[in-house]
C-alpha cells in the first residue's frame, strides 16, 4: 500500500474544496459584492465567516467526533437518525442538488443557446437528462473523487477563476456603488446571513464521510491520524474558498459598469462582458457547468453512502441512480421556485447546526453535562421552525413578537435561546447530580 504523503492531502483538499464550490458559490459572494456597494469589505467578513468559518469548523467538529451520526447521538437517538435525513436531503436531491443542475443549464448552456432554444422545457430536460447522466457516472466509483476532482476538475475551475482575477487588473475599475438594503445599516450581518444560502456547513456535517473513506482508500487507518487528516483538508479546502470569495466580491464590487441586476448570475454575465467581450460568455459556461458538475458528483456521493449506511439492503448504486433521476425533475421546476424554497429551510435548519457544531468544538468541557445538547438542540429548533412558519406562511405577523429576542432583527435571534439552553442544560445536570459531576455515558462507536 503506498504511503500516505503531504501532496496527497493537498488533492483531499483540492477534491472537498471542489465538493464544497459550486455554481451558487460563484453567484452568491459577486452579488454580494453589487449589493454591498462601498461596504463590500464588511460584508465579505461576515461571509466569509458564515460561508468558510462554520464549514472549517464543522468538517473539525465531525473529524473530532468521529462521525456525524456519532455526533448527533449526543442530542438523542430520535434525532441522530431524523435531523441527519434533514441534512441529507436538503443539500441533496431537495434542494442543491437540483439547483447545480438548473444553474448549469441557466448559466452553462443557456446563455450559449439560441433564445427560443434556452427557455423551451424540452431543452431543459433534455440537458439535465445528459447532466445527471454524467454526474450517476462519476459517481458510480467514489473512490476515484481524488484523482478526478483532486488533480483534474479543481484545478481547472481554480485556474479559470485567476485568470479572470488577472484580467480584472488590467481593466479600468468602476466606483463602488451605494450599499442597498440592509448591506447598509447592517453590511456584517447580512453577509453573515448571506453564508447560509452556500450551505456549505449543512455541507460539511456530512461530507466528512466521504473524505473519510477517501482518506481510508488512500491508506489512512488509524483514527487519530484520520480525523486530523480530514481537519487538514477542511482547513485547506477553506483557504481555498475564501481566496475565491474576496475575487468575486471584488469583481461584484469594482467589476462594471453593470446595467439593471436581479442575481449574481447577472453580474458575473456583465463583469464577464466587460473583461473578454464576447469570449466572456464561453469562459463563464465552462466555470459554471464545471463548478455545478463538481458539486453534483460530491453531493450525491455523500448521499448515497450516507442512505446505503442507514437502508443496507439498498445498495449505492440504486441510491445514486434515485437521486439523480429525482434532482433531474426537480431541477426541471425552474431555478427561481427551488430558491424560492430554499431560503424558508435552510434558515430553520441553519441555526440547529451552528449550535451542534459548537457544541462538538467544546464537547471536552460539557462531556459530563449531556442535559446541554438536548435542551439547546431543543430551544434553537423550535425558535427556527417559529420562524420559519412566520417568514415563509405569516407574512411576518409574529414579528411584533419575535423581535423582542436580541439580534432577531440580524437574523441571529436564536442566539438567546441557544444561550438559554446551555444554561438550562447545565442546571438540570447539577441538580440530578449535585455536588459532583455528571457521569460520563460511553458514545457509541
Amino acid at each position: 500500500m503506498k504511503k500516505f504523503t503531504k501532496k496527497h492531502l493537498i488533492f483531499v483538499s483540492f477534491m472537498l474544496f471542489s465538493m464544497f464550490f459550486g455554481a451558487g458559490n460563484l453567484i452568491f459572494p459577486a452579488f454580494l459584492g453589487f449589493s454591498a456597494g462601498e461596504h463590500v469589505w464588511i460584508s465579505l467578513t461576515g461571509f466569509i465567516l458564515s460561508a468558510v468559518g462554520l464549514p472549517i469548523l464543522g468538517v473539525a467538529a465531525v473529524a473530532k467526533a468521529g462521525s456525524f451520526q456519532t455526533l448527533a447521538r449526543r442530542v438523542h437517538p430520535v434525532f441522530a437518525f431524523i435531523f441527519p435525513l434533514i441534512i441529507y436531503l436538503s443539500i441533496g436531491p431537495g434542494l442543491a442538488i437540483p439547483r447545480a443542475g438548473s444553474l448549469a443549464f441557466e448559466m452553462g448552456a443557456g446563455p450559449l443557446l439560441p433564445e427560443d432554444w434556452a427557455t423551451a422545457p424540452a431543452v431543459l430536460l433534455i440537458y439535465t437528462a445528459i447532466f445527471f447522466g454524467l454526474v450517476f457516472w462519476l459517481s458510480l466509483s467514489p473512490s476515484k473523487l481524488v484523482d478526478r476532482f483532486g488533480k483534474l476538475l479543481t484545478p481547472i475551475v481554480l485556474t479559470l477563476i485567476f485568470i479572470i482575477f488577472i484580467k480584472s487588473l488590467t481593466m479600468p475599475t468602476s466606483a463602488t456603488g451605494t450599499p442597498q438594503g440592509d448591506y447598509g445599516p447592517n453590511p456584517f450581518f447580512q453577509g453573515f446571513l448571506d453564508g447560509y444560502l452556500t450551505m456549505d456547513a449543512l455541507a460539511s456535517l456530512v461530507f466528512g464521510i466521504v473524505v473519510a473513506n477517501t482518506l481510508r482508500a488512500k491508506g489512512v487507518e488509524n483514527k487519530k491520524t484520520l480525523s486530523t487528516c480530514v481537519m487538514y483538508a477542511g482547513f485547506g479546502a477553506g483557504l481555498l474558498l475564501a481566496a475565491i470569495y474576496l475575487i468575486l466580491g471584488f469583481l461584484g464590487a469594482y467589476g462594471g459598469p453593470y446595467g439593471q441586476v436581479e442575481n449574481g448570475a447577472q453580474v458575473l454575465t456583465h463583469v464577464m462582458a466587460h473583461l473578454f467581450g464576447q469570449s466572456g460568455t464561453i469562459l463563464l459556461s465552462v466555470v459554471f457547468t464545471l463548478a455545478c458538475l463538481c458539486v453534483s458528483i460530491g453531493l450525491v456521493t455523500s448521499c448515497s453512502q450516507f442512505f446505503t449506511s442507514v437502508f443496507p439492503r439498498v445498495p449505492y448504486k440504486t441510491w445514486a441512480i434515485i437521486f439523480c433521476v429525482w434532482s433531474m425533475a426537480t431541477a426541471n421546476l425552474g431555478l427561481t421556485e427551488i430558491l424560492n424554497v430554499s431560503v424558508p429551510i435552510l434558515g430553520a435548519i441553519y441555526p440547529v447546526a451552528i449550535v451542534l457544531i459548537v457544541l462538538a468544538l467544546v464537547h471536552d468541557y460539557i462531556r459530563s453535562y449531556s442535559s446541554i445538547y438536548i435542551v439547546t438542540v431543543t430551544f434553537v429548533g423550535l425558535f427556527s421552525m417559529v420562524d420559519m412558519i412566520n417568514t415563509a406562511f405569516l407574512a411576518h405577523k409574529w414579528n411584533m413578537v419575535l423581535v423582542k429576542f436580541p439580534l432577531y432583527a440580524h437574523g441571529i435571534g436564536w442566539l438567546v435561546p441557544a444561550l438559554a439552553g446551555v444554561i438550562i442544560g447545565y442546571t438540570i445536570d447539577l441538580m440530578k447530580h449535585p455536588g459532583k459531576r455528571a457521569p460520563v455515558e460511553k458514545e457509541a462507536a
